[in-house]
């Protein structure tokens, strides 16, 4: 008999049985409860315990079942833990693998994480990372291993994992053990989680607004199919290498990337290498036009020119219909590979594994009728693009939403827009938004993390420089939710290339700044040094 999605979240939500042990607060304790974790114990439908295993800190754990593709081989843990793994049935067709990894000190706050790319990989650094902090962690493959579309292929229960059921399954089920493991309720429920990730804890915002009490989520892939239409487009702009409207990666990353901060960099008051509001930015590329008998390795020729203004401008559609906003300015030095022919690939397998069903279909035949099929279609409700946030409002949800003004995946200028759909279709001003919802953009920073600026801001583990919720949007997303701090600004840390290591993960601070919410932007007072983050003010 075929699972319908009514029965089988339904039937998660069934009473638990572990047997009680009331001796959690000592080792041996914590350590018996976890290994007395057994399918029939839990007692969820259709659900399987793989294993369950205590974790002691300082453990290099290893993950030999992990697809290759993945890329996560091992984990360092840092606190003592119990881990669950187990798979769910979420129709006769898919299943989705999560764990859960509940940390001995426990803060009793229960939190989801998300994924990346197409990526069918349980994020176990950021498990790591937030059980690290006390945080009752679930995280899921979203219903596919590897790092492929192929499983989406006439699959579509695996396109309704990934659109939005993975996540939401791993949030009940995930809340079920917590709360039976410990013996109580957990206090409150968060949500981390960027690009891919971020489209997932945004689903849930706007789909399951009961899910979560405080969501963070960055640089999240939102019009998810206008995302890819965008992704995919930059091919017939650029052509293949051969093509005189090739522009090839060395150029963006030097003569433009350069001759664009020497257009922008200044708007915001300082010249630094930075773009603080990359709105601002209407770059012109003619100015490279190359010179007669100029050597063409350090200028463009009028149609490489043409290539690099149509990067920088919107998609449009059928009829002159709006699809997706413009690659921003300043996302060169990541995102060049990203806006040739060397990347199109990656946004083609949606088309071709979930839109047409058809593995030889051709990415080089893409146009305008793909798009719309693809929106029209929407597999699996994945577009992720519902302005109306009232019930997660009326809840009492806070959503701490950011993205770097440096990335070279999804463009940053997608947020702003996201955010003013959002504040037109509620009939909100940004003042009345302010209550539930706020919109981070961190110059500087590329995608999730990285990049030549202030990145550094607590949203991955390799990313953390403090936990004070100033400089940690984790943080500030519990102070917000428990305390009614909500933040105006993130103060965000640039550390020195190369300097990190295992005994100093943070690295020699090179400078630190405040980023502001949207719709402020930062300006430079004009007085002081300029690393000086009280030198610089939004407006």
């Amino acid at each position: 008999m075929k699972l319908s999605t009514n029965s089988v979240l339904a039937s998660l939500n069934c009473a638990l049985f572990i047997p009680a042990v009331n001796a959690l607060s000592s080792r041996a304790g914590f350590e018996q409860k976890c290994a007395e974790i057994t399918t029939k114990s839990l007692g969820i439908a259709n659900a399987t315990v793989w294993f369950t295993e205590f974790v002691e800190a300082g453990t290099n754990l290893t993950f030999p079942d992990n697809h290759a593709s993945c890329g996560r081989p091992s984990s360092l843990v840092s606190k003592d833990l119990c881990r669950i793994a187990l798979r769910v049935e979420t129709s006769e067709d898919s299943e989705i693998s999560l764990e859960t990894w509940l940390p001995a000190d426990w803060n009793k706050r229960f939190l989801s994480t998300g994924n990346g790319g197409w990526s069918g990989c349980i994020q176990y650094e950021d498990i790591e990372y937030t059980t690290s902090l006390g945080f009752a962690t679930v995280g899921a493959n979203n219903g596919h291993n590897g790092t492929s579309g192929a499983p989406f292929l006439n699959k579509p229960e695996v396109v309704e994992d990934f659109a939005w059921r993975s996540v939401h399954t791993g949030v009940v089920v995930g809340k079920q053990i917590t709360t039976a493991f410990y013996d109580r309720n957990f206090t409150k429920s968060y949500y981390l989680g960027c690009s891919t990730g971020g489209r997932q804890g945004m689903k849930s915002v706007q789909s399951f607004p009961e899910d979560f009490d405080g969501v963070v989520v960055g640089a999240p892939a939102l019009a998810f199919n206008r995302l890819n239409a965008w992704s995919a487009h930059f091919y017939l702009i650029t052509g293949t290498p051969e093509s005189d409207t090739f522009v090839p990666v060395n150029l963006w990353t030097t003569i433009i990337h350069d001759d664009i901060l020497r257009q922008c960099d200044g708007l915001d008051g300082y010249e630094d290498g930075l773009i603080e509001d990359v709105t601002l930015c209407n770059y012109r590329p003619e100015a490279l036009i190359c010179e007669p008998a100029q050597n063409t390795s350090t200028c463009l020729t009028g149609k490489q020119a043409e290539t690099v203004r149509k990067v920088f401008e919107p998609l449009y559609g059928e009829n002159g219909i709006f699809i997706y906003p413009r690659m921003q300015p300043g996302s060169e030095l990541t995102g060049a590979v990203f806006s040739s022919y060397t990347g199109h690939p990656f946004a083609s397998e949606w088309y071709k594994y979930a839109v047409h069903n058809d593995a030889d279909w051709d990415p080089a035949t893409i146009g305008l009728e793909d798009y719309t099929l693809a929106s029209k279609l929407n597999p699996g409700n994945i577009e992720t693009f519902d302005g109306d946030l009232s019930e997660f409002q009326e809840r009492g949800g806070k959503l701490l939403h950011y993205h770097g003004q440096e990335d070279g995946i999804i463009t940053s200028e997608n947020s702003p827009w996201y955010y003013n759909h959002v504040s037109r279709t509620m009939g909100l001003p940004s003042s009345e938004l302010d209550s539930f919802y706020r919109l981070f953009r961190i110059s500087g920073l590329a995608h999730c993390t990285g990049g030549s600026g202030a990145s550094f801001i607590g949203q991955k583990s390799q990313a953390n420089a403090g936990l004070e919720p100033e400089e940690n949007v984790l943080m500030a997303a519990v102070d917000w939710v428990e305390n009614g701090n909500a933040p105006d600004t993130i103060l965000g840390t640039a550390v020195v290339s190369g300097t990190q290591s295992d005994s100093n993960k943070i690295g020699k601070v090179a400078f630190k700044r405040r980023h502001c919410r949207y719709p402020y932007r930062n300006v430079y007072s004009g007085k002081g040094d300029a690393t000086d983050p009280d030198t610089w003010k939004c407006i």
